[in-house]
């Protein structure tokens, strides 16, 4: 049932991201698209030039037909610095013959050689990591990225055998906060790559709105929000979610300008 609509990071950076008045991210969608995310830190004093080398790539990208990336910059939680997601389209469709020849011209007109760019990007990195994850449909991401200027991520390795169990207890935790006045998140679900298993991104206009919502929802709406999403109430959404984790990491930050 799942086709491969492939996604992974590239040598670019998003552009800026707009701020509407009122913002929701659309809801998540089955995941049937894969995509590359990738986690880097800056090594020290470095994250500007590597946010410089990436924003440098970006017309690159384009010029090669890779559309993104998406990113955003950490500002509490987790110990990297930036987080990128690009579009490739699909592994065939990535590697075939004429995207790479368009990836190999573009890279041919670039005032920085490849090799060379690799090279100064290693320099300015401190530590990487790469996770393939099943998400929604691409349409749904673009339409995410494109109004947020905040992101909750929240990203779990499971327990074993749990991997399934957790991407459902993921969406049964999406229909409470949606039940309670909070946008729905977008789910990933790992392929390959680094050991998470499923990460949840929230999307939202600013810090201000992302402490806000919902905060002032009384207990018993909460518990009714809670029980039609497949929870007992709402002080066992915690609970449920740790029964199934073996490392869980939140981080907040902004989108990268």
């Amino acid at each position: 049932m799942r086709k491969i609509c492939a996604l992974a990071v590239g040598l670019g950076i998003a552009l800026p991201f707009g701020a509407p008045a009122a913002f929701a991210a659309p809801p998540s969608g089955e995941p049937t698209c894969l995509y590359k995310t990738t986690f880097i830190r800056a090594a020290p004093g470095k994250l500007l030039d590597l946010l410089g080398l990436y924003k440098s790539w970006a017309a690159l990208n384009a010029a090669a037909g890779d559309e993104g990336p998406w990113g955003w910059r950490h500002a509490e939680g987790d110990q990297w610095d930036l987080m990128l997601l690009t579009s490739m389209g699909s592994y065939t469709e990535y590697y075939a013959k004429d995207r790479m020849d368009r990836r190999a011209k573009a890279n041919a007109s670039a005032a920085v050689p490849r090799k060379e760019f690799l090279r100064q990007v290693a320099a300015c990195t401190a530590w990487t990591e790469d996770v393939f994850v099943w998400g929604p449909p691409l349409a749904d991401v673009k339409a995410a990225f494109a109004g947020a200027g905040y992101f909750h991520l929240e990203i779990f390795a499971a327990l074993p055998g749990k991997q399934d169990e957790l991407y459902r207890e993921r969406r049964m935790d999406n229909a409470y906060q949606v039940g309670i006045g909070r946008p729905e998140a977008l789910i990933f679900v790992r392929d390959q790559g680094a050991a998470w298993d499923v990460f949840s991104l929230g999307f939202y206009k600013d810090l201000k709105e992302w402490a806000e919502l919902g905060a002032d929802v009384p207990k018993d709406k909460k518990d009714a929000a809670a029980r039609a999403a497949g929870f007992k109430d709402a002080s066992s959404i915690g609970p449920t979610m740790r029964s199934l984790i073996d490392l869980h990491r939140d981080t907040i930050g902004g989108a990268i300008k």
